[in-house]
């Protein structure tokens, strides 16, 4: 029952979306300082590292990060292994069991060097949120930066995944994690104008 954690580390070596805040922390006050304590601060994009994304960030109509119910972010997750997919179609999973699954996520191999924004990596096809929701799935979680390409603006996989009420998780590390159902955990801050938050994602055998 050992938890597993497929987050990435935020330091200044996480790369941010190109152009976006990279993650900064300094110490505002030292122990020299105030005599007691370190007090430290943190800066950088609501989608740096292993974050999920708030339907505000593609619409701006959208509910932000604290509107969100909290139990939506755990649950019965299938791993699914697929080796490097330009994109992840519903033909991909027809063979996989979501009996009593309401969390997927795609360990795709298609970002290795986490210390460099990828060039390209997997993206997910817009056929695939009718079949998940269908099988009463409402999270999809990848191993890459986002769920579209990083050139896209129509962003056509994060407005059906949001039609059909499917929550995104990205920028997972499913490096060391077999193919099978866990129990995940990845919990958002509680920002209330947030379009996304880095969260700490785990899993658990079950």
């Amino acid at each position: 029952m050992m938890w597993m954690d497929i987050s990435m580390k935020l330091d200044t070596k996480t790369p941010p979306w190109p152009g976006d805040e990279p993650f900064k922390y300094e110490i505002t006050y030292s122990m020299e300082e105030t005599g007691s304590v370190n007090v430290g601060q943190f800066k950088g994009s609501c989608h740096i590292g292993t974050h999920v994304d708030a339907p505000f960030h593609y619409d701006s109509s959208g509910s932000r990060i604290a509107d969100l119910p909290v139990d939506r972010f755990t649950g019965r997750a299938v791993v699914v292994h697929l080796d490097q997919p330009e994109m992840i179609h519903k033909e991909h999973i027809t063979d996989i069991d979501l009996t009593g699954v309401d969390k997927i996520l795609f360990r795709t191999n298609s970002w290795p060097d986490r210390s460099d924004f990828p060039s390209a990596y997997t993206v997910i096809g817009s056929d695939l949120a009718g079949y998940l929701a269908e099988h009463g799935v409402d999270m999809i979680g990848v191993d890459t930066p986002s769920v579209d390409p990083e050139t896209s603006k129509e962003l056509p996989a994060h407005h059906s995944l949001c039609a059909h009420d499917l929550l995104i998780l990205e920028g997972l590390v499913l490096d060391s994690v077999l193919p099978g159902t866990y129990e995940l955990m990845a919990f958002p801050l509680k920002m209330a104008e947030a379009d996304g938050s880095p969260v700490r994602a785990v899993l658990r055998n079950l």
